[in-house]
């Protein structure tokens, strides 16, 4: 049995989101694997802690949290080389940073898992803090980590052309995706808790820029004004903040519903009573919510972009993310053709099912033995 520490840091921020995902899947798989996890997080209350973890399913779980808030732990890695959590872990065989914050390791091997190169690729959809932290972060993995793991052949090859992560040392693992299907029962049941009393069209994520919302706001707009049908609109995810908030909503006026974070628990089901997924997308790593609708048998429009091509192939109508005509045709005429939604429900379903966590597990696991030199 190979001891790992990892850390899950992700679990307790706000907006897990696709990283957060990712790390609840291999917390909950990897000891079924002969892994012994130990798990680390920064310094929060003991009570945000243990929510966290039930929200992301993972209740059972009993980080070490280690002594210093999020921000100076990760600068102390980045910066000094400070801070490492062994002192606190140890004995360990490995440690696993399944994002960018990766901490120094005293010689112990390190994989670190890095989605994507999107701070490089389109700086101006992030902060100056944000593309900062990440080029620390790609940095300090370029220097410690015996292996990257990249969650797509897209994201590696962005990796290899944008950072300096020596190419050789990286491994893909594609992401996975639960294929359990949401029951009549369930799809019911949270459109009564979301208040959805209309046949609608979902997008799910956090409202970065490199989302794209607008576009589709755009799109929406123009459907909803020209084609006289039934549906609305709704964003779900966490607040992009409350002005945005405002305007977003100002503009779904009559159109849709803007319904913040939703438990993950009532994703599934969500996606499963929507008749389209709309998923714009200027830049993705991988792009797990077009996984997750197909797994659930609702149709996927997404931009034609690298990471959603390998993921989605020819099981979602793809798009130029940009095109604002392109997406109003496209959501008008999905909507209002149930034989083509059909079609691109049987190729979601058999897509998806090419992808699983418990594959992701081992593969993981296969790249754990790889850096041990197994």
């Amino acid at each position: 049995m190979v001891r790992v520490a990892i850390n899950v840091e992700q679990l307790l921020q706000p907006a897990p989101g696709g990283i957060g995902r990712y790390t609840a899947e291999l917390v909950r798989l990897l000891p079924e694997r002969s892994v012994d996890l130990v798990a680390f997080a920064a310094n929060h209350a003991r009570k945000k802690v243990d929510k966290a973890l039930e929200e992301a399913g993972v209740p059972w779980l009993a980080p070490v949290v280690l002594r210093l808030p999020r921000p100076l732990l990760y600068d102390a890695w980045h910066l000094t080389g400070a801070a490492g959590p062994l002192k606190r872990l140890s004995p360990v065989d490995l440690v696993h940073a399944p994002s960018a914050a990766v901490p120094p390791t005293d010689g112990v091997p390190l994989v670190v898992t890095l989605h994507d190169a999107a701070t490089v690729v389109i700086p101006e959809a992030f902060s100056a803090r944000g593309r900062w932290f990440h080029a620390r972060g790609i940095d300090a993995a370029a220097r410690r980590a015996r292996l990257v793991i990249a969650v797509s052949h897209a994201s590696a090859d962005e990796l290899a052309a944008h950072t300096v992560i020596d190419p050789a040392r990286i491994r893909v693992v594609p992401n996975g995706v639960d294929l359990a299907r949401a029951t009549p029962e369930a799809v019911e049941s949270v459109r009564r808790a979301l208040r959805l009393e209309r046949p609608y069209v979902v997008w799910v994520g956090a409202r970065q820029p490199r989302k794209n919302v607008g576009v589709l706001l755009d799109a929406w707009a123009h459907v909803a004004a020209t084609t006289g049908l039934p549906h609305e609109l709704v964003l779900a995810g966490p607040s992009a903040g409350r002005e945005e908030d405002l305007a977003v909503a100002r503009r779904l006026r009559g159109l849709g519903r803007l319904l913040g974070p939703v438990p993950v628990t009532q994703v599934p089901a969500l996606l499963a009573g929507a008749d389209l997924l709309a998923f714009p997308s200027l830049h993705e790593g991988f792009g797990l919510p077009v996984l997750e609708a197909m797994a659930q048998g609702t149709a996927v429009a997404c931009s034609d972009i690298p990471a959603l091509r390998e993921v989605a192939g020819e099981a979602a109508v793809r798009l130029p993310p940009r095109d604002v005509d392109a997406w109003v045709d496209a959501l008008g005429g999905l909507l209002r053709n149930d034989d083509a939604r059909e079609r691109l429900v049987r190729l979601g379903l058999e897509r998806a099912s090419q992808f699983s966590w418990d594959r992701c597990a081992d593969a993981t696991v296969a790249v754990y033995q790889e850096a041990l030199g197994g």
